[in-house]
């Protein structure tokens, strides 16, 4: 089997938690790649793959011009996992049936096992039952020819359905989900017992592989490449500069909406660390002059996308010109860029560049960090020698304190938040939970109210806080913190930031395929 063939590709059919099935495949040491349904024959015939999952979806195989899979999937004989939607089409599809109507089955339930499988092998017993996540309305009535049912649940009768012969392996759950508890179990059987994958895929031979990448593409062009201070474009620029050396050159833009010394420090760990091209532009005014008073988040995030291309053209042309323009696009980015069922993907992710550049911007893209997410991204950075206690920065959006900010933005406004949260992070710290949280902020809210400081009434703003539970950023749960840590945060911030007299705290989880505070 080829390097590339040491691959999985996975057909989405727009489920909101695709993403999920790359994570738990990824965590298996296998590489794989998510396609839309309607670009899929394309991505299999490229990429060669040694096995295919088709995830779930929201349509109904039922329906005239629902998604489907493409027939050369089935004429190549490569193992195959369909989930959900995924087991509807491919049993449509192979001469089963699918019918509607039946009792729909949506959250935990229980999987009867009846027969023995390669999927579960030494993971679930005959006789047994064991919870899974479902989330489905269609269900299959008719099984095609070669099918047998080896797992039960009270609405889904064929909640388990395999043919072991053309080792094609169908679910009703989601074995992705961390509601199904030895889902990942499930998958890891799929990866290395039936696709017979070795799982050795790692940050080191992905750092060779994509230094050699960027040689290829950039030759002996110069490239730009946007700094911002976070940890996906520090990575990027390590990883390029490894590539191509002083043909890179950074630009950290300082929009002015940056946390507390943030410029300063990201300034000062490249220049004494690292022997990189570093130019740092002071373009506060720029950015705050022109969203000052503007409320709509959307339009905050077109305001700063356009400036940021417009600095870094004007940069370009004082370099002498610039043939690509780096940046650290993310895998979730480039899967969340594409509307895979029309949905609203694209304008959530409207504020990434994944699309490609302006026109008038005679240079190319150079992002050797689509592939991963965002805990890879730490791996790799590990394996390029970034310091630890700037690995684990929490994760800070581009846009900065602009959409930490909601309702009309001000100086005045941006430099009490950039306070309250520089307190907040500060005590997070002082209590040693920094790296046991993904992300922690303070938000200042649109709100004022009445309080009394001390003799004299005060109408002041209101201040939330948020710290979160994560790996990638996809799910995240309200992070629970003891009381105290809290309480001294909130009496901090009230008595050291003139413009804040209460403090609340933010314990709403967030579900896939959501954005928070904007």
């Amino acid at each position: 089997m080829t390097a590339r063939q040491q691959t999985i590709l996975i057909i989405d059919f727009g489920s909101q938690v695709t993403q999920l099935i790359a994570r738990r495949v990824r965590e298996t040491g296998v590489y794989c790649e998510i396609v839309p349904f309607n670009t899929a024959d394309e991505a299999f015939s490229s990429l060669n793959p040694a096995a295919v999952i088709f995830s779930g979806g929201p349509a109904s195989v039922i329906d005239e011009g629902s998604p489907r899979a493409p027939q050369a999937v089935f004429d190549s004989g490569v193992p195959i996992l369909a989930i959900c939607y995924g087991q509807q089409t491919l049993c449509t599809q192979l001469g089963g049936k699918v019918e509607g109507g039946h009792h729909r089955e949506f959250g935990r339930a229980d999987v009867q096992i009846q027969k023995t499988s390669s999927l579960f092998d030494g993971i679930w017993e005959v006789g047994g039952s064991y919870p899974v996540w479902m989330s489905h309305g269609d269900r299959v009535t008719n099984l095609p020819d070669g099918f047998e049912v080896v797992g039960t649940s009270p609405n889904a009768p064929f909640a388990i359905a395999v043919d072991e012969k053309r080792k094609y392996y169908t679910t009703m759950f989601h074995p992705e989900v961390v509601h199904t508890p030895d889902g990942a179990k499930l998958l890891a059987n799929f990866v290395h017992k039936i696709a017979g994958l070795q799982g050795d895929w790692t940050m080191a031979a992905y750092k060779d592989r994509a230094i050699e990448a960027i040689r290829k593409q950039v030759g002996d062009k110069r490239v730009i490449c946007g700094l911002s201070g976070g940890v996906d474009s520090s990575v990027a620029a390590l990883l390029i500069h490894e590539a191509v050396g002083d043909q890179l050159t950074c630009i950290l833009v300082d929009h002015g909406l940056m946390r507390m010394n943030e410029a300063a420090d990201v300034v000062k760990m490249f220049n004494q660390h690292y022997d990189i091209n570093l130019v740092h532009v002071d373009a506060s005014d720029l950015f705050i002059n022109e969203l000052e008073g503007e409320a709509d988040p959307e339009t905050k995030r077109k305001i700063i996308g356009r400036l940021f291309i417009d600095v870094f053209d004007a940069e370009a042309k004082k370099l002498g010109g610039a043939d690509f323009l780096a940046q650290g696009t993310l895998y979730p980015d480039v899967i969340e860029s594409v509307s895979f069922t029309g949905g609203p993907s694209v304008t959530i992710k409207s504020h990434h560049n994944v699309g490609g550049l302006p026109e008038r911007m005679n240079m190319q893209l150079v992002e050797p960090l689509r592939e991963l997410f965002k805990d890879e991204v730490r791996l790799l950075g590990a394996e390029l020698g970034l310091p630890q206690s700037f690995i684990g920065r929490h994760p800070f959006p581009g846009p900065g304190l602009a959409i930490r900010c909601p309702g009309g933005i001000s100086r005045e406004k941006l430099e009490i938040l950039r306070k309250a949260d520089a307190i907040y992070l500060d005590e997070i710290r002082k209590a040693g939970l920094y790296d046991t949280i993904w992300q922690a902020f303070a938000v200042l809210l649109p709100v004022q109210t009445v309080g009394v400081m001390g003799d004299g009434r005060t109408y002041e703003f209101v201040c939330a806080l948020r710290a979160v539970t994560s790996v990638d950023g996809m799910t995240a749960d309200f992070f629970h913190f003891d009381m105290n840590v809290l309480g001294q945060a909130a009496t901090r911030i009230i008595n050291e930031v003139q413009g804040i007299n209460r403090v609340v705290y933010d314990v709403t989880s967030k579900p896939p395929g959501t954005i928070e505070w904007e």
